[in-house]
Formats: C-alpha cells, structure tokens, sequence
C-alpha cells in the first residue's frame, strides 16, 4: 500500500507537469517559461530544486552520527534564497537576460564568460550527482530491481518531470511536491521525535549537544552557510529562475517564500535520520529515511512522503539539468552549431539536459557509496569561489574592475581552492578561494585607480 500511494502521489505531480508543458513551442518558453511566472511558479520551481535529495535523504543521512545540526544544509540553503530575494533578485531581472554567463560577459568579456560556463556547469553537475545517489538508492530498495534498473527508472522520471515543459514543467511540479513534503514530513517527524523521548536508552551513547544544532562547532557551520550562500548565488538554474519571473518584484518575493519553504524542511528528515540509525543500526544510512516511511508510518502518509522525497529528488535532477543545459545549449553550442531557427533551439536544449541527467547517472555510479552532502558542498564551492565576487560587483558596481583583473580572480580562486583541498591546509577552501578572488579584485581595482590618476596627470 505505500508504494501504491507512492505511484498515485508521482503521478498526480508528473501529470500537472506535463500538463503545463503544452504550452511550450520555443526554446525562451522551455527555458524560461516564457518570462510570465508568477510568485507561485518562482517559488516552486526554486524549492522544487532545491529541496531533493540533499535536504532530505541526504540530511537523513548525516544527521545519524551528526545529530540535529545536519540541518545546517537546509538552513543555508534558505538564508541563501532569502539573501537573493532581498538584495540580487532585482537587478538581475531587469537585465533580461537567460544565463549567469551571459550577465557577466556584459560586465567582463566573454572570457568571463566561458569560464563561468565551464566551472558552474561542472558545479551544477556534482550538485546533480548529490540527488541522484539517493534516487537510484531509494528506487532500488523500493522496487527491488537492480542498480542499473533504478538507473534507468530514474532517467525516466526525470524526462517525465522537465522534458517536454522544461521551466514550466519544474515549476508546476515543485509546488505540488512541496504540497505533498509539507503535508506528511512535519506530522512524521513529530512521531520521531516522541519514539525518541519514549526510548531514551537508543540515544545513550550520543555526544552531549547532539540535539543542538551547534553541535558540530562555529568554524564547520560557517564553512557550511558561506559554502551553500556563495554557490547558490552563482547557480544558473537559479538565476534562471529570477530571469522566468514576469517582474522584478516577484522575483524577490518568489525567493522569500521558497527560503521559508527551505528552511524548517531539515528538522523532520533530522529527526527521523536519527531514530532509525539509532533503532536499527545495521540499515545503511543513505536508507533511513525511507525505511522509516516504509516501517513507522501509516500507506497513506508514508506514502505520499515517499512519493514528495522521490519527487524532490527527480525535481532536483531536472532543474539542476535545465541549468546545466542551458548554459551549455546557449552559452557553447549554439553560438558554435549556428543555430538559429527556435525549433533547433529548443531541440538542443532539450538534448543538453538529457546529456547533462546521463553524465550525473555516470559520475554517481561510479561513486555510489559517497556522502550525498559532500557532493553538495563540493558543488557550492566549484560554483561559487571564482563567480561571487566578480558577479557582486558587476550587479551592484558595474566596471569597477578591468576584465583582465576580473578573469585572474574567477581563474585563480578557483585554483586556490581545489590546491587548498587537495594538501588539507587548516583553512576550508571555500574561504581560500573568495579570499585569493578578493585580493585579486582589490588589486584590479588599485591598478585601475593608478591608471586613471596617470591619465589625469598626462592631461
């Protein structure tokens, strides 16, 4: 009977979806929905993405030997939405533009620009990779079939989600997901917390300060709100999210009501995480949440939970995609292929997004007993480290810095932070990136001051 619900509860969501795909005929209309989404769509299609599997099978997961503060990925990834819709949702939509690539690219070069397109696209992906683990895991248990078979199960509930509708699609799906999330995790995870309290003797062994979520200390949570702050800024699905949005005010509001959507969604994938890794310590951790679905809850309610997480975990591949197609379709290959007629446009977005949803089904494969959040944090650092600065200035102080200086800062953040990774220095590499893309900038912006003062002299 789970299950059962579990198919009824996809279903309804996947056919809202592709419901909404019917109106879609071009490639502006796919990717982003033909500039007229309204507050509801915005805020579904942002927390439908950004609600998958890292915020609940991989929050789950981590919170077993974490305790409560595992849901500082929750809570970062909603202070992030909720910094974009009050300081960056504004002036981006005005520009209307359809990737972060292009954006900078006025600002800086297109030199800036291909290097945004690489290092975001290669970002967006490891973050796809992060929901895939737990879709193909998840299915697997489920359904019994094998790795290869879930593989493929999932490759076609993505296409279903976001293939024909693309930023439509995603957005209809995301609200009706958070529906379904919002009706059961909360009532669920209340019932966990209480088997907790009834069962003291299953957290004899914990840390004090397991169930405070400053348990993992200042210098980690730092590193994890700054982490998924400067790579959610820099995400094109995103932005791309901003630029679908029919105003520049709704938008902003659009981001507010997903932050608070995000925000509170960890506690209860948390709570359950820690009952069943501490009832059942022989079950793989990846599988704690749905095994507590499947053993703890009601068919009706542990079904539809199951359904919202797989559908969180395949709204999260899709968006994550139609970011990464995107920019690879408009940003690389189209200017290269000269395509110029909208149904070739829309052909080749179509096929990105399906290159770029096998490529994160190879790299997870491959690397099928990683953590789900390292994928993630490795994700906001690849996106973020070398774009955020620049991206900043070029919202909010345009031509401040040359092109030149501001390419060396994306180039040789990034640098530092994958050296600063690879020799363990004490200092995380999220912060030695922004701090080598900041000294850079500071030292553009010296440079240009000196060359104006020399022209000034010269005259």
């Amino acid at each position: 009977m789970h299950f059962v619900v579990m198919v009824m509860t996809i279903f309804v969501v996947l056919a809202g979806g592709i419901y909404a795909a019917r109106s879609v005929h071009s490639a502006e209309g796919f990717s982003l929905g033909g500039r007229s989404a309204g507050i509801p769509m915005i805020a579904g299609s942002i927390a439908g993405t950004c609600v998958g599997g890292g915020a609940t099978v991989g929050t789950a997961q981590l919170a077993g030997s974490l305790g409560l503060s595992a849901i500082w990925f929750t809570i970062g990834v909603g202070l992030s939405l909720l910094v974009m819709g009050v300081i960056y949702a504004r002036p981006l939509r005005y520009t209307g533009l359809e990737t972060i690539s292009q954006y900078l690219v006025e600002s800086y070069g297109k030199g800036a620009g291909r290097f945004t397109s690489f290092s975001t696209s290669l970002g967006i992906l490891f973050s796809a990779v992060a929901s895939t683990l737990p879709g193909i895991a998840l299915l697997a248990a489920l359904t019994g079939a094998t790795y290869l078979e879930s593989a493929a199960m999932l490759f076609l509930l993505v296409l279903l989600y976001a293939f024909w509708g693309g930023m439509k699609s995603a957005s209809v799906g995301g609200i009706l997901k958070m529906l379904f999330l919002f009706l059961t995790l909360f009532v669920l995870g209340y019932t966990a917390w209480q088997g907790l309290m009834e069962r003291p003797a299953l957290l004899a062994d914990k840390p004090m300060g397991f169930f405070s979520i400053w348990g993992i200390g200042l210098h980690a949570i730092l590193n994890n709100v700054v982490s998924v702050l400067v790579g959610m800024i820099c995400t094109q699905t995103y932005i791309q999210a901003i630029f679908s949005a029919a105003t520049p005010r709704t938008a902003a509001i659009g981001l507010i009501l997903a932050a608070i959507v995000a925000i509170p969604i960890g506690v209860p994938c948390a709570m359950m995480g820690i009952y069943m890794q501490a009832a059942h310590p022989e079950l793989p951790a990846i599988l704690a949440l749905p095994a507590y679905l499947l053993q703890y809850a009601s068919p009706l309610m542990g079904g539809m939970a199951l359904g919202g997480i797989v559908l969180g975990i395949v709204g999260s591949i899709a968006g994550l995609s139609l970011g990464v197609g995107t920019m690879v379709a408009r940003d690389i290959l189209e200017p290269v292929m000269k395509i110029t007629s909208e149904k070739g446009k829309l052909a080749l977005l179509r096929g990105t997004v399906v290159g770029a949803v096998l490529l994160a089904m190879m790299i997870a494969a491959v690397n099928r007993e990683s953590q789900i959040l390292f994928w993630n944090y490795l994700s906001m650092a690849l996106r973020g480290c070398g774009i955020f600065i620049p991206l900043t200035l070029a919202v909010f102080k345009p031509r401040m810095v040359s092109s030149q200086w501001a390419v060396a800062s994306m180039v040789l953040s990034l640098g530092a932070s994958i050296v600063a990774g690879m020799i363990r220095v004490d200092v995380s590499p999220i912060f030695v990136g922004l701090g080598t893309s900041l000294l850079v900038i500071l030292l553009g912006i010296v440079a240009r001051h000196r060359g104006h003062q020399q022209i000034v002299e010269r005259q």
